[in-house]
């Protein structure tokens, strides 16, 4: 038996990831750049456990955005101000839903296509924030700016519908 691919276009061109907050707490404080939350008033906005850091909705640990956010938290002098929660994404992101549906500010990383963007759109509900430059790793070029000019810190990618034949 032979199996082989069948790639037959593009699904998504340009899809993005990055960190986004909710549209009315961004356009109150004027916040479009993560890198505004070295600034500790701004950044206890989105402190939801009382430590006095920004909350950030993050990745599962062992996912590719887990190094490259705690990289990016550290390059953009934001340890101290931010804090990287981790665990089971989605579980984390029906209670950054659920503050948001309550009227309090949130912050989380996510990436498109996928349903949250259904749940907290992008534009209506909630802003992507650029990011002061690109950086992924330590040491590693990359540039992260999108076609539009706009950076949120991740390279565009293209996702590719494909099937398996048998």
């Amino acid at each position: 038996m032979i199996t082989y691919s069948i790639c037959r276009g593009n699904y998504v061109v340009n899809a993005v990831q990055g960190y986004l907050i909710n549209k009315k707490t961004a356009e109150k404080y004027h916040i479009t750049n993560i890198a505004q939350l070295k600034d500790l008033k701004l950044a206890k906005l989105f402190d939801s456990n009382g430590d006095g850091k920004a909350d950030l909705t993050g990745c599962n640990s062992g996912w590719g955005c887990e190094k490259a956010i705690n990289h990016q938290l550290r390059a953009y002098g934001l340890k101290n101000t931010v804090e990287h929660n981790q665990g089971n994404y989605t579980a984390m992101m029906a209670d950054t839903i659920a503050r948001y549906r309550e009227g309090k500010p949130i912050l989380y990383y996510t990436w498109t296509p996928y349903w949250v963007s259904d749940v907290l759109n992008p534009g209506k509900d909630v802003i992507w924030l650029q990011v002061p430059f690109s950086t992924l790793n330590v040491g590693e070029k990359i540039n992260t700016q999108l076609p539009n000019g706009r950076n949120y810190g991740f390279p565009p990618s293209t996702m590719h519908i494909v099937a398996n034949k048998a």
